[in-house]
């Protein structure tokens, strides 16, 4: 009989995230929660749009001052099970304060859906927000996809999309630019982890639905970015996917950030003097037009 590639023993602890962080009820959400309340209070936002016929078809979008600049749509975390775009509106202050748009997606979560069904919704968001962002106070020409864990899943999903195919008035390459923070590249291993407990994914499902197997459509470019301080596994499958993929065509650059694990990265993102959101606003500014 065939050896299973990977144990519970051996993956558990690699991709159960929340346990290596047992405050992350009591301190990290709870203060994530208040700076997003407090951001919401006194920010131009647009809540609850509706970009489709379900109940978490929704999405909030905090336009930039002046209008007609990039917009950054971003996809939450939370294993495809939990969550909410809520939770991360403080994401968007900095980027509002540097003349971009930001867009929080919500999306249906397992085991209601099947992480199959996730990328499918979050390109009809795209696709929503391409041809509403003019109006929104944002250029359709000038999106760019960011992602927190299995938003950083998503995130590959969607730049591996060939646009055309979901509507024929999308442009092919319809997103300029993504960035998948602590993103999930390879799904095989969460078939051995308490994860799947709630997604229910066989090896078919999980091989389909892995963004090491659906190349992103060239253009880019693309930041892949994980935590110092995350787990191996976690930052190899980061390295392997920008390894696989670079390309002329398709420049995509690997960062760590330094002394960061799984939540503290995001942390980091909203700081306007770290690298890491210098890195992310060069993407945009190079990459316009």
């Amino acid at each position: 009989m065939t050896q299973p590639a990977y144990t519970f023993e051996e993956m558990e602890p690699q991709y159960n995230f929340r346990a290596r962080r047992p405050d992350y009820a009591s301190v990290v959400e709870p203060e994530w929660v208040s700076r997003s309340e407090r951001f919401r209070a006194t920010a131009n936002g647009l809540l609850d749009l509706q970009y489709g016929p379900g109940e978490r078809d929704r999405l909030d979008f905090f336009p930039a001052q002046q209008a007609g600049g990039p917009v950054v749509i971003f996809f939450h975390g939370g294993y495809w099970q939990r969550g909410d775009k809520s939770l991360y509106s403080f994401l968007a202050e900095p980027f509002v304060r540097h003349g971009i748009g930001f867009a929080l997606v919500n999306y249906n979560l397992c085991p209601s859906a099947r992480v199959s069904d996730i990328p499918l919704q979050a390109r009809r968001a795209v696709a929503w927000m391409h041809d509403n962002a003019a109006g929104l106070g944002g250029a359709p020409d000038r999106l760019y996809v960011m992602g927190h864990s299995a938003g950083g899943h998503i995130t590959a999903m969607l730049m591996a999309t060939d646009w055309n195919e979901v509507a024929g008035h999308l442009p092919r390459r319809l997103l300029k630019g993504g960035i998948p923070i602590s993103g999930l590249f390879d799904l095989e291993p969460l078939l051995y982890t308490s994860i799947n407990n709630a997604l229910n994914m066989d090896a078919a499902e999980a091989a389909a639905q892995s963004p090491m197997r659906h190349p992103p459509q060239p253009g880019g470019p693309m930041l892949i970015v994980c935590g110092g301080a995350e787990t191996e596994y976690l930052k190899r499958q980061s390295d392997d996917y920008a390894c696989r993929y670079a390309a002329a065509d398709l420049p995509i650059e690997r960062y760590d950030v330094p002394g960061c694990d799984h939540f503290d990265v995001l942390n980091a993102l909203v700081q306007e003097d770290s690298v890491f959101f210098g890195k992310v606003h060069n993407l945009i500014n190079a990459s316009q037009g």
